[in-house]
């Protein structure tokens, strides 16, 4: 075999082996460079911009990418649709030893595994303008709760309170104009009470307000029961 007839056909081999196969190949960059665009755009630009984090960034980005190499590079082994349910299953079980994921994040989890998934066993009968449209209907759909609709966005603190005689039902309206006065939080539009301690006269209170930009890092403080009374 010379060397015309070597790079002739659509398949590469040497001593038997196959080195590449060129449409395969062609199909399979085609694939994966539409899914890092689309990653890109519901990730980086999408969901960064709205709550800079960094860290479900990386998470979202190579779980997305594994899924779907995993997912195109084993098609051969005629995967049925419950492989791709069980993938749902097992990354919508995991919980972090950490915090738990919030709501949002844990959406965008699967969001970024489905468009993994779609884009990498998506069938050869399928045009590649049915999977651009599946692609940008995600895309404009994530974009329009993200930028367009959902423009105010709930935040919450933490707060020890001392003033335990405003916190009866009777005191409500009180209790909320005491604590925009004393935080400086004009937009705090409800309460919840949480621990209350007669000995200190103290209790916990989570105040909920709204913000034209979501707090990336939330302010936390611990609210153990097993606190030292000393």
């Amino acid at each position: 075999m010379n060397i015309t007839d070597l790079f002739a056909s659509d398949t590469i081999n040497i001593a038997g082996v196959e080195l590449i196969d060129l449409p395969s190949f062609a199909e399979f960059v085609l694939r994966f460079a539409l899914n890092t665009a689309v990653l890109l755009v519901l990730v980086r630009w999408l969901y960064y911009s709205t709550t800079r984090r960094k860290d479900f960034l990386f998470t979202y980005i190579m779980i997305a990418t594994i899924v779907f190499l995993l997912c195109y590079l084993l098609e051969s082994v005629k995967l049925q649709i419950g492989f791709a349910l069980g993938l749902f299953a097992i990354f919508g079980i995991i919980r972090y030893r950490t915090d738990s994921m919030p709501i949002k994040e844990m959406t965008y989890l699967f969001l970024v595994i489905g468009v993994s998934v779609i884009n990498a066993l998506t069938s050869t009968k399928t045009s590649v303008a049915d999977l651009l449209f599946t692609n940008l209907v995600l895309i404009f759909i994530t974009y329009g709760f993200e930028k367009m609709w959902l423009l105010k966005h709930e935040s919450s603190k933490v707060v020890v309170y001392e003033n335990i005689n405003l916190i009866k039902p009777e005191n409500y309206e009180a209790l909320l104009k005491d604590l925009k006065e004393r935080t400086g939080i004009k937009s705090i539009h409800r309460v919840e009470t949480g621990k209350i301690d007669f000995l200190k006269d103290i209790c916990v209170l989570k105040i909920f307000y709204e913000t034209n930009s979501p707090e990336s890092e939330g302010f936390k403080t611990s609210t153990n029961d097993n606190d030292d009374d000393e």
